[in-house]
């Protein structure tokens, strides 16, 4: 029923979104410069027709965050969710670079051999972060750009620099805890009734996967995407920003602030919702995505 790369833990899966996206992951053999041997990559593809909608997940997260919103909006045009390189159910090789750079030229690569036409890219919270630096490298690639409750407005902590072992893996090993994820999984909803057994398991699946440690590690210490807050002004892309009005992960400053950065923006609160408007009130978030490409 599942694929056989991913953890065994799938099994426990209990709500049907959860059960129908991850039975549809799918891996590709992509080749980059970055290393000498092609990338197993995750990805998700529904639906048909339109200008192609693809999704980035946010930090230390995976593709399964978006299965309560792709169906909807899968009903209407062709929908793809990719693990970005470091994060998620994609194969991390151990002489590969884990940074933000790399994780651009990744999903280029990526771009060039699954899609390559323009795309409606739509990065959520560290997402929106990769969609705004791919945006700038790769132009010609975005045909719009959406940011649903994005980071990248505020430089990172410092701190990620020092995670020198034994640190690097007391640090993973703190982030890896039932409790403390729980916590930010609570922290990240309005409404905690959504904080299910089900969602727990999605929000923690990847955390299986091999290398999972090293590759955050090396990712927080490249020191994340701080440097991109100057170049906001060339995204010339028309673009939709979605915040959800209770965020208390990355508050709610930076919604207003990215509209004045962005020259071509259209902003929208999404009410009685916290970071993940995509999980918390998937169909008003799919509407307004779907009002603004239409």
């Amino acid at each position: 029923m599942f694929p056989s790369f991913l953890p065994t833990s799938i099994h426990q899966l209990t709500e049907p979104s959860s059960i129908d996206l991850a039975s549809q992951i799918q891996r590709v053999d992509i080749t980059t410069s970055l290393v000498t041997q092609p990338i197993s990559t995750s990805y998700i593809h529904q639906g048909t027709g339109g200008v192609p909608i693809v999704f980035l997940h946010g930090f230390d997260s995976s593709l399964l965050e978006f299965r309560r919103i792709i169906p909807i909006i899968a009903s209407q045009q062709q929908v793809w969710a990719i693990d970005l390189l470091g994060f998620g159910f994609t194969e991390r090789l151990a002489d590969c670079p884990f940074s933000s750079e790399s994780i651009c030229t990744h999903l280029q690569a990526f771009w060039q051999a699954m899609i390559h036409q323009p795309m409606i890219l739509v990065g959520v919270s560290m997402g929106g972060a990769a969609a705004i630096e791919f945006t700038l490298n790769y132009p010609e690639a975005v045909d719009k750009l959406i940011l649903i409750d994005s980071a990248g407005f505020s430089q990172p902590p410092k701190v990620g620099k020092f995670l020198i072992q034994p640190l690097g893996n007391l640090a993973t090993k703190f982030l890896s805890s039932p409790n403390v994820r729980k916590g930010v999984s609570e922290k990240a909803y309005f409404d905690r009734k959504f904080v299910t057994a089900d969602a727990q398991l999605c929000a923690a699946l990847h955390l299986e996967m091999p290398r999972w440690s090293e590759t955050l590690i090396d990712f927080t210490r490249s020191g994340g995407y701080g440097y991109l807050l100057d170049r906001l002004p060339e995204i010339w892309q028309e673009t939709l920003i979605l915040w959800g009005k209770q965020d208390q992960i990355l508050g709610t400053k930076p919604a207003q602030q990215f509209q004045q950065g962005l020259p071509n923006a259209q902003f929208h609160w999404v009410d009685n919702c916290g970071h993940v408007p995509h999980l918390e009130q998937p169909e008003i978030t799919a509407q307004l995505i779907l009002d603004f490409i239409n």
